[in-house]
């Protein structure tokens, strides 16, 4: 309760005590304006003792007294309820406020709460990703030279399954084309037929076609395009690649 309440209600006390003051100073008064009547003179003190004395009352005055006492009982009893009801508001209020600053700060606490579980879920994600990008094996690359077309190719050929080795690769590259990613054959019968052969291994346009390996290039100079085709077509009709010795 605030100590504007505290006061207010003190000084109700007060004027509650001060009315009932007033209500036994009235009855004094009465009492005193009482005044007896048609006693004669000379009576002794022991007769006026003993005989009966009649009260003169003063009724307008008293009913005036009445009225005061009872209107400053009215006054104290509203302005009493009055006092209580704006208590009794007062920590309705304060309670309210309590209740919604307990729930704003437990509101606040629920969001920090999921604020952090956030970042947290985030750090992870990104710790993830970046062990699995540490994790990821970098892209292979090769030389550009007959060592590094031959080394792709192998790798290629090993994910679909084609059969070779470096050595038979090798050895039948020197023989058909010495090495020359542009080598062509333009006197043999294929040259006649309009279909030279071309390339690291020699390959006719229709068979290298007929054998290409998807995701190799589709030019038949391509020196890995041309090994990976040549070993296919070497692997259906011979089995692998080395197991050729000559022209095939």
């Amino acid at each position: 309760m605030s100590a504007f309440n505290t006061a207010a209600l003190r000084r109700l006390r007060s004027r509650k005590a001060a009315v009932t003051g007033v209500a036994v100073a009235a009855s004094a008064a009465l009492a005193l304006s009482l005044a007896p009547g048609d006693a004669e003179a000379g009576t002794t003190t022991e007769v006026a003792a003993a005989a009966p004395v009649a009260w003169k009352v003063n009724e307008k005055q008293a009913a005036a007294v009445q009225e005061s006492i009872a209107n400053q009982q009215t006054a104290f009893e509203a302005q009493l309820k009055a006092a209580q009801a704006k208590k009794k508001a007062e920590a309705a209020e304060a309670k309210k406020q309590a209740e919604a600053k307990k729930l704003a700060e437990a509101k606040k606490k629920a969001e920090a709460k999921k604020k952090a579980e956030a970042a947290a879920k985030k750090r992870a994600a990104e710790q993830a990703a970046s062990r699995s990008a540490a994790r990821k094996p970098a892209k292979v690359t090769y030389p550009n030279n007959l060592d590094g077309w031959i080394r792709e190719a192998l790798s290629i050929m090993k994910k679909h399954n084609i059969p070779g080795t470096y050595e038979g690769i090798h050895r039948n590259i020197m023989r058909e084309s010495s090495g020359n990613p542009r080598a062509i054959n333009n006197w043999d019968i294929n040259a006649i037929n309009g279909v030279p052969s071309k390339g690291l291994l020699q390959v006719i346009k229709p068979t290298f076609d007929a054998y290409h390996v998807p995701g190799t290039s589709w030019d038949q100079y391509d020196p890995v395009a041309n090994i990976v085709a040549a070993c296919n077509y070497a692997a259906d009709r011979y089995g692998s690649m080395d197991n050729v010795n000559s022209a095939y």
